[in-house]
């Protein structure tokens, strides 16, 4: 990781951390108040609807993401590359895990058409989660943000995950914090 982040210096690229993962309705419980003895119950609806989500984020705290209702594909993650380089300027170099949708066809007809110029692809070890800070950031917003929360339908779940992004994005420095947590400088 530390031989990438010079590298990404030596050509003036942004370094970009990529994950997904998947919010459902059923709620992500953690601690509660209630008394001893007396377990909350929460009331949700049994349901295997579910939003999927793909997020980037820069040392500098920034985070861009894409959420839809089903799993991404390979074109999904190209739609999700061309919306990074619209977004930050520059060279980027992408860090992120070794997925079968990140090596797919679509993705490397895109790099043969000239994303290749702007986005070089780094794959991290083979499963090491605590490599990825973006996985920080998933366990921010699904443990804090979005803690116990229970939502009848998509919609309301999507609501209230982007409204959890927006609060995120006022903190940078947390999304800084899952950056040095894994080693790396900022």
């Amino acid at each position: 990781m530390a031989r990438d982040q010079k590298k990404a210096e030596q050509e003036e690229r942004t370094i970009v951390w990529i994950d997904q993962t998947g919010l459902y309705l059923l709620p992500f419980v953690v601690h509660t108040y209630a008394p001893k003895g007396k377990t909350p119950i929460l009331r949700a609806p049994l349901s295997k609807d579910h939003l999927s989500v793909i997020s980037a984020i820069t040392p500098a705290g920034r985070v861009l993401l894409h959420t839809q209702e089903r799993a991404y594909r390979s074109p999904d993650i190209v739609r999700f590359l061309k919306h990074l380089l619209h977004h930050i300027p520059g060279k980027l170099l992408v860090i992120w895990d070794g997925s079968p949708i990140h090596r797919g066809e679509p993705v490397k007809q895109f790099l043969a058409n000239g994303g290749a110029e702007r986005i070089h692809l780094e794959p991290l070890p083979a499963y090491a989660p605590d490599l990825n800070p973006d996985e920080g950031v998933w366990n921010y917003l699904k443990r804090v943000e979005l803690r116990n929360l229970c939502c009848a339908n998509l919609p309301a779940l999507r609501r209230a995950f982007w409204l959890a992004v927006a609060r995120l994005r006022r903190r940078p420095h947390i999304v800084q914090a899952c950056i040095k947590q894994v080693g790396l400088d900022v």
